[in-house]
């Protein structure tokens, strides 16, 4: 037996899931102590009051009309991402409505809608709660997840818009507390995120317990639900945001750089609110759905197995909530390690702020590796068995502590990868830079080379942890191993969200007619920021694949098929599509950005023609008509590439069966990951590399010229390229992945009775 008792395990989960939110909320009152008013904008007080008020003296700092014009700007991107959230909402919740209502009908249709216990799907002697009733739960489940994933990603944007302004505003006072600003605000999201994640699934558990009681194979099959949910909402979130943020930052480029030579986030461009409202909902309020989602999914991929393994049959309350207990161990270890960066070690200088972020990284890596031993050591008993596809696997407790840990690294391979070719301080993105010289041709071929060669190492860190994992420990091996990866998403979303933060800051200082050494300070934060948001991004792709294929192993399971041979036509024709889906949505992604952006341009371009005194500065464009263009043609042009995602599995599993639908998530798996990928890094790197010309910080950056020279303006049409592949069809893939093989999962007791329309009657 385990050491550590069922008791224990029901209290550890909510107490740590509960610190996660205190600490939240303590480090949202340290940011919220920065004033937007002007009265009591003076410095911090305390030891460094006298300090600061000599610095404010000498940089202008009692500025009232700053203070106030920085709160004026942050209120219209907060109402901008508020207004499109809800518009978003409201139409995703239509969506939400209809599937639960077909979740339910396929799920119920398994057995006629009978209410009557049926013999239970891994163990016939034994009677299970009928399908009706799992069908049900399982519906109730999708809807939790749906709303938390909402929840979480409306959260974390309204932080982020509450925090921008904060952050240019301590800008003034030093890099090093507009770094501490902009972090502790990501880590605010972080946190909520992780905790609520957690709970709300715990609660679930439990409530469902009340009715499940000693059957768990049926419990854990309706708790994959919320998985489902947590991913569709996400998919929703990622493509409308996407869309959304890339549509305003195109059309602001390509007017304000490259027409009308205005710098970034000028005050006279029409695009500007739009485009910073576009940081809010894609990359905060799109990722915190989207690493949620993967969290969700990877814990019900685990669980699902563990119900038909030795924990399940022996009934191991302990050893059954081992997932959980390794996410509680994250929030914990990622408190510690936040602490690092907000009150051990302070950033007092530019250089310092990418490697402090990174030490978050290998910190909480660290503490996590010691967490993951302990926790084997305490919740595990000494040898136990795992369902491995029709037969019971005998795994020792250090061999689950090996899955973790693996997924765990493989994430920080991942990370530090990424970031090797997205960050202007190695030679493949000065590369990318320096192929500037000839124009714009040359530019986009480098960008393209360094994202196809950026996937080796990554896809080699995936491989080797799934053949270990699954050599140890099958297909609940890769599922925590996924969970390992994810396992400080405290620490990883913290960093994410402080790259939004930072760039909204940047932009607020340019439109509030900051001075440029401000400018410089925001700048330096929001470089860091791009790379760590890149990070981000391997580190969701990574997971997804993993959690992908514990899903997809859970699938085959459920659905009876006993091995994917795939030499049989039925599999091949699955899989050769499967493999051209991300290319498809990518295709659909890609010219929704494109024909929003066209729109985007154009109306920019009018503002600037028709109103007079625009350019002098004189007048104020009309910010609103380019909000409603982004969010007109983000809500537009979410919904097919959602309904592609969302109607292939059903379709596929309906009329061709399991056997095919397992062959379409295998090939979808293996091509998206490389696109996500390549696509993610290419769009980094091109960013990255516009910025390294724009700073001008080594001899070799000075060589490329100030901005708008040519060198410069052919940087800026990469990175407009790369706008889309990066932040709208990259991200999105690795939620295709997931969310196919998830949606397989839920669906699996329908296909697999009533599945293989065409193959029975041909």
């Amino acid at each position: 037996m385990a050491i550590l008792s069922a008791l224990a395990t029901e209290v550890l989960i909510p107490v740590a899931a509960v610190i996660g939110i205190a600490f939240a909320v303590v480090q949202w009152v340290v940011v919220s102590r920065v004033k937007l008013s002007p009265a009591a904008s003076g410095g911090s007080g305390g030891k460094a009051g006298y300090a600061d008020s000599l610095i404010e003296e000498e940089e202008g700092l009692n500025d009232h009309n700053v203070v106030v014009k920085c709160a004026e700007i942050q209120n219209a991107i907060s109402e901008g991402a508020t207004s499109f959230l809800f518009t978003e909402y409201q139409y995703v919740g239509i969506f939400m409505a209809i599937f639960a209502v077909v979740i339910f009908l396929f799920l119920g249709s398994v057995e006629g809608f009978s209410t009557k216990s049926q013999p239970c799907t891994y163990s016939k002697d034994k009677y299970c709660k009928p399908a009706l009733f799992t069908a049900l739960f399982s519906t109730v489940s999708f809807l939790l997840g749906a709303i938390t994933s909402l929840v979480s990603g409306f959260l974390g944007m309204k932080i982020a818009t509450y925090a921008n302004a904060r952050t240019t505003l301590e800008a003034r006072k030093g890099v090093g507390k507009a770094f501490i600003t902009a972090f502790r605000s990501g880590a605010v999201m972080g946190f909520l995120l992780a905790s609520s994640g957690l709970v709300v699934l715990y609660i679930t558990i439990n409530v469902f317990k009340l009715y499940y009681g000693d059957d768990w194979e049926g419990l854990f099959e309706s708790i994959t639900g919320y998985g489902l949910g947590g991913s569709s909402m996400a998919l929703f979130g990622r493509v409308g945001g996407g869309i959304y943020t890339k549509a305003a930052d195109v059309g602001a480029d390509l007017v304000g750089k490259v027409e009308r030579n205005i710098p970034e986030d000028d005050p006279r461009n029409p695009a500007v609110i739009a485009d910073n409202v576009g940081d809010n909902v894609g990359d905060i309020a799109g990722m915190g759905s989207d690493l949620f989602g993967s969290y969700a999914e990877s814990s019900c991929a685990a669980l699902v197995v563990a119900s038909i393994s030795s924990f399940g049959i022996d009934h191991d309350f302990t050893g059954m909530c081992y997932p959980l207990l390794v996410s509680s161990v994250g929030i914990i270890v990622c408190l510690i390690t936040t602490l690092f960066a907000t009150d051990f070690f302070e950033v007092k200088a530019v250089k310092e702020i990418e490697p402090a972020l990174k030490k978050q990284l290998i910190i909480s890596t660290v503490l996590m590796t010691f967490g993951i031993a302990l926790i084997s050591w305490l919740a595990l008993p000494a040898k136990f068995t795992i369902y491995n596809f029709g037969t019971q696997k005998e795994v020792s407790n250090w061999g689950l502590f090996f899955c973790v840990s693996i997924g765990l690294w493989a994430g920080l391979i991942i990370g530090f990868v990424t970031e090797y070719y997205t960050s202007n301080a190695y030679s493949p993105v000065q590369d990318v830079a320096d192929s500037c010289r000839t124009g714009a041709a040359t530019n986009v071929i480098f960008g393209l080379a360094l994202g196809y060669k950026s996937v080796i190492i990554p896809i080699f860190a995936i491989a080797v942890s799934i053949y270990v994992s699954f050599s140890i420990a099958a297909m609940y091996g890769i599922a925590v191993a996924a969970l390992g990866m994810l396992s400080t998403i405290a620490t990883g979303l913290a960093i994410d969200a402080y790259g939004p933060i930072s760039d909204n800051a940047g932009g607020i200082a340019e439109m509030a007619g900051m001075s440029h050494r401000i400018r410089e300070r925001t700048d330096a934060l929001d470089a860091a920021g791009n790379t760590t948001a890149a990070i981000g991004k391997g580190f969701a792709i990574g997971s997804a694949a993993l959690v992908s294929l514990a899903l997809f192993g859970a699938f085959v399971s459920r659905a009876g098929v006993k091995v994917v041979d795939v030499l049989s036509p039925k599999v091949f024709i699955g899989l050769i599509v499967g493999a051209m889906l991300p290319y498809w949505f990518s295709a659909m992604t890609m010219k929704s950005v494109g024909s929003a952006a066209l729109k985007m341009v154009e109306e920019v371009r009018r503002q600037f023609n028709t109103i007079p005194g625009l350019m002098e500065g004189t007048a104020k464009p009309d910010y609103a008509t380019c909000v409603k263009i982004s969010t007109d043609a983000s809500i537009k042009e979410m919904i097919p590439p959602g309904a592609l995602v969302m109607l292939t599995p059903l379709i596929v599993g309906t009329l061709f069966g399991v056997e095919t639908l397992s062959g379409v998530l295998a090939g979808a798996l293996v091509s998206g990951v490389q696109i996500a990928i390549s696509a993610s890094n290419t769009g980094g790197a091109w960013d990255n590399a516009k910025k390294y010309i724009e700073a001008g910080a080594s001899e070799h950056a000075r060589t490329l010229g100030p901005k708008g020279s040519d060198c410069h303006k052919a940087a800026v049409i990469g990175d407009t390229i790369g706008d889309p592949l990066k932040d709208t069809s990259g991200p999105s893939l690795n939620i295709l992945i997931k969310l196919m093989a998830v949606e397989s999962l839920v669906f699996a007791p329908f296909f697999a009775t009533q599945g293989g329309l065409l193959f029975k009657y041909l």
